[in-house]
Parts: C-alpha cells; sequence; structure tokens
C-alpha cells in the first residue's frame, strides 16, 4: 500500500493522531488535508477544530474535546472530555463523562475512520500517547500525522531563527512542567532556549533562567498568538521582559494565561529580528478589513487579502435572486440550442451562473454553447466561465468594463456573420452602455434579465456597531451599490475606517454619502482595488517608522467623530 493511500477501513476502523500544526491553517500538511477528507469522526479541541474542520467530508461527526480529568476507563490519564457539537448521525455518541481515548476507539470498532486532531504535533501533545496506548491496547490500528510544532513554527513567523551557520545548541522546556534540574541545564548552555510557557508566567520563566546563570541582559523574544494574524511578538531582555510587557499594557490582564512561545539568546536580538520579522511586517497585517459583497464573490478577494496579512469580514450587501417572470431567460437558453445567436456576452460571474443554472435546470452542459461566439467582461467572469467548461472569445484588452469590452467588440459584418443577434444576460440594474453600443455596431441584442439584485439583510448587531464604531480598518467598495446598500442596512464606517473604492464612480457615490475616499484602484478589478490598499498599508507602515512611531492599525486611533467627506 502506498503510505500517501488511505487504507479501506476494516471491520473495526482506523485512527489518525494528526498535528494540525500552530495555528495558520496553511500550515497543515498534504498527508492531514487527505486524512480529514475521508474521517467519518473528527475529535478536535477548541483552539484546532476550525482549523481543521474546512478539510472534512460533508456529514463527518465532529466531536469538541475539551481538556479535563478522565472519568472513562483510562484512570489517570487526565484526558479531555468529548462534547458532540455536531454530527449528521448518532455513530460518535453523545454522553460527555466518556474520554476521548474511549470516544475514539468506540467510534474505530464500529468501522470507521477517526481523525484525532492536536495542536501543533501528536509527539509533543499531552494526552496523545496515553490516547495511542489505548488504541495499541485494545487493538484498534492507527497512524500518526505529523504535523509543525509551536515551538518551532512561532519563532519562524515572529523572524526569530533557531540556528545559524555556527550551530549553536537549542534546548526546548515546556515551563509549566519543567524541573529544577532542567532549568539548572538550560541555564548553564550558551545556546538558544525556546520556552512553552503562558502570558503571566513569562516573567517567572526568565527569572528562574536568570537564577540558572544566564545574564538578565539576554535578549528575549515572546510571542503570542504566533502564525495567525492576531500574532503580536515583544522583544526585551531577560531582565525587562516583565517591564516591557507592562508598558505593553499586556498584564495583568484576563488573557495572561494565553499560551506563549519565548526565545531566549542571541538570535532573538532586535536588530535582528527587525530584519526577519516577514510575517508581522505584511502590509495589512492584523487588519480587519470589510468585504461587502455578495457571498459567492466575496472568497477570492478575501484569499488575497489574508495574503497580505488582513482579517477579512465578509457582510453580504447584496443578495442575487432570480428574474420574477424567468419565460424571457427560458426562450433566450432555448434560442442558444436552436441557433439564434452569434455572440453571448457574460457581464457578471452572477450572470455566468444564472445561465448555468438554467443550463442544469434543462440537463445541458458547456457543449451547448458550440458554434457561440463567448465575451466576457473581465478576468473573473472568465475564470467563471472556464470553471463551466468554457473558454471566452473575447476578454477586454484594456478596461474590464463593458466600455472596455465594446473597445475590442467587432462590428456587425454581414459577409462574415451569419447572424447578427447578441444574447446578453445581466442583472436587472444593468446600465445601458453595452447596449447601445453593440446596437451602434450594427448588432441586435436580447437584452435579458437574468437574476435580479436586491438589498441583503442587516449584518449582526455586533457587526453593525464594528462598522459605526471604528471596528474596522479598511472597507473595500467595488461598486455604488455597496456604498448605498452597506450604509442602508449597517450604518456609516467611523471615521477611522480607510475607505477603498473600485473606481471614479463608486468613490463619487462614497463622497455624497458623506465618506472620505483614501484608495481608489488604478483599473476596475477587485484584485487591483485589495493591491492598492496593500500599497496604502505599505505607505502607512513606513512613515510611522520613518517618524519613529509605532506602527498601529487604523482602528486603533483615538475613535473621534463620523468620518466627513474631504474638502
Amino acid at each position: 500500500m502506498s503510505p500517501t493511500t488511505l487504507p479501506t477501513a476494516p471491520e473495526h476502523g482506523h485512527v489518525t493522531f494528526l498535528g494540525a500544526g500552530p495555528g495558520d491553517p496553511g500550515l497543515l500538511t498534504l498527508r492531514a488535508v487527505e486524512a480529514l477528507a475521508h474521517a467519518d469522526v473528527l475529535v478536535a479541541e477548541h483552539e484546532v477544530l476550525d482549523v481543521v474542520r474546512t478539510h472534512a467530508r460533508p456529514g463527518v461527526a465532529v466531536v469538541h474535546a475539551e481538556a479535563g480529568p478522565s472519568s472513562g476507563p483510562l484512570p489517570g490519564t487526565g484526558g479531555p472530555h468529548p462534547t458532540l457539537v455536531d454530527a449528521t448521525s448518532t455513530t460518535a455518541g453523545t454522553p460527555a463523562v466518556r474520554d476521548a481515548a474511549h470516544l475514539v476507539m468506540e467510534a474505530a470498532r464500529g468501522g470507521r475512520r477517526v481523525v484525532r486532531a492536536v495542536s501543533g504535533d501528536p509527539g509533543l501533545d499531552t494526552y496523545a500517547a496515553a490516547e495511542m496506548l489505548a488504541c495499541a491496547a485494545a487493538g484498534v490500528p492507527f497512524e500518526v500525522v505529523p504535523g509543525i510544532a509551536a515551538a518551532v513554527g512561532v519563532p519562524a513567523y515572529a523572524g526569530v531563527p533557531l540556528r545559524d551557520a555556527q550551530g549553536a545548541d537549542v534546548r526546548f522546556v515546556d515551563a509549566r512542567t519543567a524541573s529544577d534540574r532542567c532549568w539548572t541545564e538550560v541555564g548553564v548552555s550558551d545556546g538558544t532556549v525556546v520556552v512553552s510557557t503562558t502570558l503571566d508566567s513569562v516573567a517567572a520563566a526568565a527569572g528562574e533562567l536568570v537564577a540558572a546563570g544566564r545574564k538578565p541582559d539576554t535578549p528575549m523574544t515572546v510571542t503570542v498568538a504566533g502564525t495567525t494574524t492576531r500574532q503580536r511578538t515583544w522583544s526585551a531582555t531577560l531582565g525587562t521582559i516583565a517591564q516591557t510587557l507592562k508598558q505593553a499594557k499586556v498584564l495583568p490582564s484576563p488573557e495572561g494565561g494565553r499560551p506563549v512561545i519565548a526565545v531566549v539568546g542571541e538570535r532573538s536580538a532586535p536588530a535582528q529580528r527587525d530584519q526577519l520579522a516577514w510575517f508581522e511586517s505584511k502590509p495589512l497585517f492584523g487588519w480587519k478589513v470589510l468585504v461587502p459583497r455578495t457571498k459567492e464573490q466575496a472568497a477570492s478577494l478575501s484569499d488575497q487579502l489574508r495574503s497580505y496579512g488582513a482579517v477579512p469580514h465578509e457582510v453580504p450587501t447584496i443578495a442575487v435572486e432570480p428574474p420574477r417572470t424567468p419565460q424571457q431567460m427560458e426562450r433566450a437558453v432555448k434560442g442558444l440550442v436552436t441557433g439564434r445567436y452569434e455572440w453571448i456576452a457574460f457581464t457578471s460571474v452572477n450572470a455566468v451562473k444564472a445561465v448555468r443554472e438554467k443550463f442544469e435546470e434543462y440537463g445541458l452542459d458547456a457543449r451547448a454553447f458550440a458554434g457561440i461566439k463567448v465575451a466576457a467582461v473581465g478576468e473573473q467572469t472568465a475564470k467563471a466561465l472556464v470553471a463551466f467548461g468554457v473558454k471566452p472569445d473575447l476578454v477586454p484588452s484594456g478596461e474590464q468594463s463593458a466600455a472596455g469590452l465594446l473597445e475590442d467588440w467587432p462590428p456587425y459584418d454581414p459577409v462574415f456573420d451569419p447572424i447578427d443577434r447578441v444574447f446578453l444576460p445581466r442583472a436587472d440594474i444593468a446600465t445601458e452602455t453595452l447596449v447601445a453600443g453593440l446596437i451602434e455596431l450594427g448588432w441586435e441584442v436580447d437584452d435579458v434579465t437574468a437574476y435580479r439584485t436586491v438589498r441583503a439583510s442587516p449584518p449582526p448587531a455586533e457587526t453593525r456597531e464594528a462598522i459605526k464604531g471604528g471596528g474596522f480598518d479598511a472597507v473595500l467598495f467595488t461598486s455604488s451599490s455597496t456604498v448605498r446598500n452597506l450604509v442602508g442596512i449597517a450604518g456609516k464606517p467611523h471615521n477611522v475606517t480607510v475607505i477603498a473604492c473600485i473606481g471614479p464612480a463608486t468613490a463619487k457615490t462614497a463622497e455624497e454619502h458623506g465618506l472620505r475616499v483614501d484608495v481608489m484602484a488604478p483599473e476596475p478589478s477587485v484584485h487591483k482595488l485589495a493591491e492598492a490598499l496593500a500599497e496604502f498599508g505599505l505607505r502607512r507602515r513606513a512613515a510611522a517608522r520613518e517618524a519613529g512611531d509605532p506602527v498601529s492599525r487604523p482602528s486603533e486611533r483615538r475613535p473621534g467623530a463620523r468620518r466627513r467627506r474631504a474638502t
């Protein structure tokens, strides 16, 4: 059997102990994603559930395990208590008193594939070894999928390499279980020490190292929420870390018990970290960015924002619904099959979706486009067509808009064009620019309402308060309707929020609603808009550093009056 092929589930099932890494979902291994896709039951702690659940198949039974004393058949393991939080069947069982090892084996005995996901790497997890032994004793086959340990992954994301060309010694210490002997051994060493501890115990760990022989001026970094967009790192020394955290108003704090990774040694010197802190230096690191678009359209934009370090928050402002009278659309789709059209022009992803759904309703597929020329208004619409199995014949070489499409659209030629008609499926509120331009070029146009756009329901109260109260760092407006609808369902963004618009028309609408536009895309593309916001973030970061000010997010500024249009 190939090592990358999951075994067929035997009668007594199978268990995969899986390392979910230190927090960044992108650090899951390919083998981990494969195992999750085949799981029947998923058992995971709260801190890793969101990381692994995305890759689980529909219908998986999800069990949330919380650390606590064991009351199951494995006395003394201190195993986690499982609580069933989501399942489409009862195979996982519901009693919360049974520990995770008992639950895992029970599910496996039923012939099911069980994935037991833990933070970091299973080999360093407190309970995984005991659960593996329980499986071995019960004859339940299992495998281990390693993950990136927090003690290694977090320093890498904080810009703190653990070794250099000289090959300095590296020691790993869990301060929560370290003995006096352990502290003495790392204290006499001059190598790098990686300490797993909690925020309110960092100073105590630093004190242990000083007492064991380390110099108080030894550099030290402390990272909380490592590898996530909430990551924050402080640089100090063993002797000053307590004061540094106090000045940063980190302690005392109700979050003092949060796990942290501290690195002690010359590798964590501030001068070097400033050059290597690649993650926290991303242009929009930690920015909460509001993406007011339809849910389907927001996904690719959100992925791009995440690549810049932002935390996108999707708020649908437009809902897409079928036309009130579908007969016109039905006649047009039948006309495609019978040869009524020379061209079909798609002006949005939603138009592609509407035609595709109508095709599926009639049992048609992309072959129905045979002999018809296909135009797409821009790259995103073209990608939607390719996903449908259709390669567009025409995409604007310049501006991705109706005007840009008209620039490249050929005039009707009775010699070369046997049919003079164009099918234009679009929204009920679309402008007449394209229709008028095609008629001017000599074409007949069937302008068909393929879908309606309506204002979405208001977002939750918490989101509305964040919009009006300055909780978001930026908002991306991708059309005039998104401006009108967001203000209508949620209110005006606060004056500290950066306003980014896709083009002049959208910017004008934003200004008409009393908003000051800070960023405008160089061309009407959602991806160019995200790039422009990232460039704005880089300039803002550079200006803060040049002025000697700490780099902060727009939402961290003191709230002031509501945003007013610039004059």
